[in-house]
């Protein structure tokens, strides 16, 4: 691991030079450690930096992790792990957690969110997991009003897009009606805590499965696409990324048309992948270069969506690097703009402005949880979703090991 450290010096010569980044820059990346020969958690704040990057997302509250992004200004998003729902959703459990994982990161670390498990009402195991989902987020936004930091860290979770039924056109959009008894009072939490409702969206596997069907600058966000119009509001989308988002928005309103006046939605994943197997039509690196630097560009802008065209997009690409232990195919190990020894993955296409700032302060977006595959198939309209954690950690000694939820019961 030691002879990684000095190839991140000559990485930085390569990348432009930038103020160093807020934390209300509009755009953040996921960082996930499922890899046994990846750089350090103390040296990401310098690639960050030389990025213009101001927030990240974390899968977990690792506490080296956590602190190595002390005294940096870099704002974080914290995962609440899958396997801790059920502990959390205890008022004595969520206490312990918020008092063992957060409380001692504060306040030399910016914590601004807690994201509870990840995509739980699509995954494997949601049948066992989904009843814990809006307890647990309640008792963990309560811990904290009782530790006095709930104004300044709020709670939410990451969803698959396969909770919508169907997502064509976004004006069409409405959430599986199975999944409404769990969702309307997670809506209802987000109206009342103010925090964002977060969507994991992918426009690569939209074109990875059906390349005859979707135009790949349309799913490349390429700025000079004609576009297409949803016949059913008449906006007209430029972009696949931002008929996503509204997709949701649209969703939300059918379901809860109270909650959808102060609900936001924010993209807590999203990327491409420079590598795949045969069968995965689309994943180059000059693809990945293209998408990523297109997601750079569109956040940047600081504008919204055609339905929601005052509130800017916020968004977290996925990932920042390459992580060699995740499981399934190909693509899973090449969405990092990173390789492991710290050198860029390919050249993107586009570089994030001098100042990253256009927003006012608003918290970050979240996401967490273990790795579980992808979302639903033809039931999602061809949109599914990556995970950035799998159950493996990175440790100091480059071992790893089954993640670990201290402590996930009751005391």
């Amino acid at each position: 691991m030691a002879a990684l450290l000095p190839l991140l010096p000559a990485l930085l010569l390569l990348l432009p030079s930038t103020p160093e980044a807020t934390s209300s820059a509009l755009l953040g990346i996921s960082y996930g450690r499922v890899g046994n020969n990846l750089p350090p958690a103390t040296s990401v704040p310098r690639i960050l930096a030389s990025l213009g990057v101001g927030r990240v997302r974390l899968y977990d509250a690792d506490p080296a992790t956590i602190r190595a992004f002390a005294n940096t200004g870099v704002e974080l998003v914290v995962g609440v792990p899958d396997e801790c729902l059920a502990a959390v959703s205890t008022p004595t459990g969520a206490a312990s957690w918020v008092r063992s994982n957060i409380a001692p990161a504060l306040p030399a670390t910016k914590i601004a969110f807690l994201t509870v498990g990840n995509e739980v009402l699509t995954g494997a195991n949601s049948s066992s997991l989904s009843r814990y989902l809006l307890p647990a987020m309640q008792c963990l936004h309560d811990a904290l009003a009782q530790a006095g930091l709930d104004k300044q860290i709020a709670v939410t979770t990451a969803h698959n897009l396969g909770v919508l039924a169907t997502s064509y056109p976004p004006s069409s959009a409405y959430l599986r009606k199975d999944l409404l008894p769990v969702l309307c009072p997670i809506l209802d939490f987000h109206a009342r805590a103010g925090s964002p409702f977060l969507v994991n969206a992918y426009p690569y596997f939209a074109y990875a499965g059906e390349p005859t069907g979707v135009e790949l600058e349309y799913a490349l966000l390429e700025p000079g696409h004609a576009g297409v119009a949803d016949p059913g509001s008449g906006l007209h989308y430029t972009n696949m990324l931002a008929a996503q988002v509204d997709a949701v928005y649209h969703a939300i309103a059918a379901a809860n048309s109270a909650a959808a006046r102060g609900v936001e939605v924010r993209v807590s994943e999203t990327g491409w992948p420079s590598a795949g197997d045969a069968n995965e039509t689309g994943a180059t690196p000059q693809n990945a270069a293209r998408y990523n630097g297109n997601v750079m560009r569109l956040v940047a802008q600081g504008k919204g969506t055609p339905l929601r065209p005052s509130v800017p997009l916020r968004v977290y690409m996925f990932a920042l690097f390459n992580e060699n232990m995740k499981p399934g195919p190909t693509s899973e190990r090449n969405y990092g703009l990173f390789k492991p020894d710290g050198t860029p993955a390919y050249e993107l296409s586009y570089r994030l402005p001098q100042d990253n700032t256009s927003s006012s302060s608003g918290g970050g977006i979240a996401g967490g949880g273990v790795y579980n595959g992808h979302g639903y198939g033809s039931e999602n309209g061809g949109y599914y979703s990556i995970s950035a954690a799998g159950k493996a950690t990175m440790q100091p000694a480059a071992a790893v090991v089954l993640t670990a939820c201290v402590p996930c019961h009751d005391g």
